[in-house]
């Protein structure tokens, strides 16, 4: 049997999976992706860094008003977790009112790379995506 320049990047393409999902010998016990999403592989925290990626620096109220739905609650449990996780920076400058300025971090900047990434598939192939959730809605109907 021959194996031709498909089936091996098939082939490569499955073991580059496999090897992301795999549990390392160290750390937590965790794959490290799962890990990785489950901290800000939600709505918000994705939202969050691609705003913040946008421009060099926001403030609260300003990020706020950028993405729309989000609560005053939950943009700063976001914002927290992702400065936690060294993704954004909180800068607080000794003014009267205090001024409160948030950024992504080195390390934010790239995965804003990656965000992006996945924003341009899912623009690419949201009409894919709903045509075949609507054929999946007329046959469950």
């Amino acid at each position: 049997m021959e194996v031709t320049v498909v089936d091996n990047q098939a082939a490569e393409v499955r073991a580059a999976a496999k090897k992301i999902i795999t549990v390392p010998a160290f750390g937590f016990g965790l794959c490290p992706v799962r890990d990785i999403l489950d901290r800000f592989g939600d709505k918000w925290s994705l939202l969050s860094i691609l705003h913040l990626g946008s421009t060099d620096s926001l403030r609260f109220n300003e990020l706020r008003k950028r993405i729309d739905g989000i609560s005053q609650r939950m943009l700063t449990v976001t914002l927290r977790a992702l400065e936690a996780d060294g993704l954004v920076q909180r800068t607080v400058y000794a003014e009267v009112p205090p001024r409160v300025e948030y950024a992504l971090t080195e390390l934010g900047q790239s995965l804003l790379g990656a965000v992006i990434e996945f924003g341009n598939w899912a623009s690419a192939h949201a009409p894919a995506i709903a045509e075949a959730r609507q054929r999946g809605a007329l046959a469950a109907a």
